[in-house]
């Protein structure tokens, strides 16, 4: 699946409410409430989780993938370095990289684009993409 930056993952956009990701994905195979009342829905087969914002009208708002399909730009994801892929990535949209380690996992945030590369043991085990903010407001690709 393509990681659209500021826009979702596949034919999933920021913003679409939760009937209209049912009907393009099916019943997930688990659905759970964060502390913060957010809805999750995880895909197993499709190694994707979905965050649907409580306090947003359960509007779709974040994205986990682990998914060996996964690519941004059309580059693979999963199983890269994080080093060889943000290199690859067009660095006029990909300038600024903050990076962090706890644990024995480094994580890779480029907050222009809302893009986290999490990484453990040298290579990216998952990806997570959320809708970016502008103004104190989410700026959603579906519109209601």
């Amino acid at each position: 699946m393509e990681l659209l930056v500021k826009k979702g993952i596949g034919d999933l956009r920021f913003g679409m409410i939760r009937t209209t990701v049912e009907s393009l994905l099916g019943n997930p195979d688990r659905k759970y409430t964060d502390e913060d009342k957010n809805q999750i829905w995880l895909y197993n087969r499709q190694k994707l989780a979905l965050t649907f914002y409580e306090d947003e009208a359960f509007r779709l708002g974040y994205v986990v993938s682990s998914s060996i399909a996964t690519t941004v730009s059309g580059i693979p994801v999963i199983g890269k370095s994080a080093a060889d892929l943000i290199h690859e990535l067009p660095q006029k949209q990909f300038r600024a990289w903050e990076s962090e380690w706890e644990e024995g996992i480094q994580n890779h945030f480029n907050e222009d684009n809302w893009l986290m590369l999490v990484e453990e043991f040298g290579v990216i085990v998952k990806v997570e993409l959320g809708a970016v903010i502008e103004r104190d407001e989410f700026v959603w690709a579906a519109k209601l």
